[in-house]
């Protein structure tokens, strides 16, 4: 055996003769369904979610030194880009949650199968839309 890949594909039978086993399927063997998208998006949107609170530090702390920091970091937030950057990362935020109460409700043992799994997905996209659109509203309103 010239690689350790060969060596893993490597396996015996149940009366001890050497048979070749393939790996783990890989993504192109799988066809993308809205269970997995919804599973990905969660896992980025926990990631997001850190990245958006180290922002949301640096303008507390940027609060606590002092008018020209506070200034700095108040443009970068007020400019398109930061803009775009809190509104995803409201979105993460808010999907990220309403993602969360959906796999407490799988926790329990329901709305496992197919079409419940399909209409809670729906909802938790509808409630990330809906609140986020919500928390902007509000936001502005406030400003």
């Amino acid at each position: 055996m010239t690689d350790i890949r060969d060596s893993l594909m490597v396996g015996r039978t149940s009366d001890g003769r050497l048979v070749r086993r393939p790996l783990s399927p890989h993504l192109q063997v799988y066809r993308l369904n809205s269970g997995m998208v919804m599973s990905i998006t969660h896992r980025i949107t926990g990631a997001a979610l850190t990245v958006g609170t180290l922002l949301l530090t640096w303008w507390l702390a940027a609060a606590a030194s002092g008018d020209a920091a506070y200034g700095a970091v108040s443009g970068f937030m007020r400019s398109w880009f930061g803009v775009l950057i809190l509104l995803g990362w409201t979105a993460a935020l808010w999907y990220h949650f309403f993602a969360g109460i959906r796999h407490l409700i799988w926790d329990t043992g329901r709305a496992l199968d197919k079409p419940d799994a399909y209409r809670t997905g729906v909802a938790v996209l509808a409630g990330t839309a809906i609140l986020t659109a919500i928390t902007w509203i509000v936001g502005l309103v406030l400003l």
